[in-house]
């Protein structure tokens, strides 16, 4: 089975967003990585050294290789990426193998037979 793993980086305010998103394209589970600093082209403001920057996640989700684009773009939709300045980031990257997928099997086995 080809897999790739979908990582997004929003602001903690639509991480919630971006997850149902995911799911409606066929995700079956997502990792939530909280409180994640970075910075854009930008540099983010400070007031007597505090970071005044909303709270970033980092999400990552497992998916399986043919649901993969639709999934990348229902995201981009859901987060508004390419609508609003610093809402968020998302990328792709091919997964040579991976275990302990066994609860998930199932589930994406019919997504992918529902495809077909």
């Amino acid at each position: 089975m080809r897999l790739k793993l979908i990582v997004a980086l929003v602001s903690d305010e639509k991480t919630d967003i971006v997850i149902e998103a995911a799911r409606s394209g066929g995700a079956t589970g997502a990792t939530v990585i909280t409180s994640v600093h970075g910075e854009g082209l930008e540099p983010e403001k400070t007031f007597f050294g505090l970071d005044l920057a909303a709270g970033r996640d980092v999400i990552l989700f497992l998916v399986v290789e043919p649901r993969a684009r639709d999934i990348l773009e229902r995201i981009s939709d859901a987060g508004r990426f390419d609508e609003e300045n610093g809402a968020g980031i998302a990328f792709q990257i091919a997964i040579e193998d991976a275990v302990g997928l066994v609860t998930q099997l199932p589930a994406i086995r019919q997504e992918l037979e529902d495809s077909i």
